[in-house]
């Protein structure tokens, strides 16, 4: 049995990213930058109004009230061409280029055109750079703007479009299979009688994995047929990059996973993990170079370990700098309990005072088969092996659950 800690950290050492691949930017919000952006132009590009008023030399405007005549004018994409001479102002828009020889812009509040628009009365002085966002003055042509590893969100989105990125390199999105295993399972559309009960697992393991990035398979179950499920990883193997099961890793009778991988060769990297919920959870690799999880069957167990570890494969698959869960402290606003050997990883719910600090309330659920009370959590707070119960007000460690 190996500490969460060194169990994520098989995980990111085995998963490598995947290819890179090129798509149009209007296709690679929540893809993975694979290379370095850089800016192709200064930005601004010129001399940007930051208001509408008058492009003037500060010079001219030494003593207030100060008459100048109006020579042309300047909007958003139509400048105007000229030199700024002593006497003289630019009738300017918010977001046009500075024209030469002006040092200032005055804002319109503080101004009166006379004699139809000929003359401008400017009532207040300006000092040099007053109202106008140099050039170059946020990036540099050559300068770096988006690091590899970097997950394309709305806001990347507009700094790839302003530097010309009509299609964007990002690592290629993991292949995910899901399957469930155990011959008590079935459909979602089905009534189960007395002994089963409608497949889940599937639906929260596809889901996660899509937030995490991946495109996602869903296969018909295994049962808990050894044959049939040894068929159906070889079968999945050869069209994912990662597969995942639930159930069926545990050590009864009808637990065949193991069995199944080990049948087809597989590396196994590790099968048990000093944890509650999710114990007996188990990382593979087959020979083609899928990887596999074997998760436990209980719902919450999935939730937690899947989070846990095949996350951050996805995560790291991906290219993504800091693949697994980030975490953070909060003040324990109920008691918690934890246990001797494993390190406790509790759903709970997180909110903030009016001063902005962070509290975490477990939930009162019935255990790793609770889903319906762990459909309320936020994040999974962490109580260290060897902690019996983290007292109300202490300080833990909390990780926020994706989506």
């Amino acid at each position: 049995m190996i500490p969460v800690s060194e169990a994520i950290r098989i995980v990111v050492e085995k998963a490598g990213p995947l290819a890179a691949e090129r798509v149009a930017l209007g296709e690679a919000l929540g893809r993975v930058l694979a290379e370095d952006a850089f800016a192709d132009t200064d930005l601004p590009p010129f001399d940007r109004a930051q208001m509408d008023g008058y492009a003037v030399r500060s010079e001219d405007l030494r003593e207030t009230p100060a008459r100048l005549r109006v020579v042309g004018e300047a909007a958003a994409g139509d400048g105007w061409r000229g030199a700024l001479r002593a006497g003289e102002a630019v009738r300017i828009m918010t977001g046009a280029p500075l024209p030469a020889g002006a040092d200032s812009v005055q804002q319109v509040e503080v101004t009166r055109e006379e004699d139809d628009g000929e003359f401008v009365l400017i009532e207040r002085a300006t000092e040099p750079g007053q109202f106008f966002v140099p050039r170059a003055s946020e990036i540099r042509k050559g300068e770096r703007v988006l690091e590899a590893g970097d997950e394309v969100s709305a806001a990347r989105a507009a700094v790839l479009a302003s530097f010309g990125y009509a299609s964007v390199p990002v690592r290629r999105r993991p292949r995910v299979a899901v399957l469930a295993t155990g011959t008590e399972l079935v459909q979602v559309g089905e009534r189960p009688s007395e002994d089963q009960i409608r497949d889940s697992n599937s639906y929260s393991l596809a889901a996660y994995a899509s937030l995490a990035g991946a495109s996602v398979e869903r296969l018909p179950f295994a049962g808990d047929d050894p044959e049939l499920l040894r068929v159906e990883i070889e079968r999945a193997a050869g069209r994912s990059d990662l597969l995942v099961l639930s159930g069926g890793v545990s050590m009864g009778r009808y637990d065949f996973t193991k069995a199944a991988l080990r049948a087809l060769g597989a590396e196994v990297f590790f099968e048990r993990v000093a944890l509650r919920p999710g114990k007996p959870t188990v990382f593979a690799r087959l020979p083609g170079g899928t990887l596999v999880f074997g998760l436990p069957g209980n719902p919450v167990s999935v939730s937690v370990t899947f989070n846990l570890f095949a996350r951050t494969a996805l995560r790291v698959m991906q290219g993504v700098r800091d693949a697994e869960l980030f975490e953070e402290a909060a003040v324990l606003a109920r008691p918690a309990k934890g246990a001797a050997e494993r390190a406790s990883y509790l759903p709970a719910v997180l909110s903030t005072d009016d001063k902005g600090l962070l509290f975490a309330a477990p939930l009162r659920w019935g255990g790793s088969s609770d889903f319906v009370a762990f459909a309320r959590a936020t994040a999974l707070i962490i109580v260290p092996a060897g902690v019996k119960l983290a007292e109300a007000g202490s300080v833990v460690k909390v990780v926020r659950l994706p989506g």
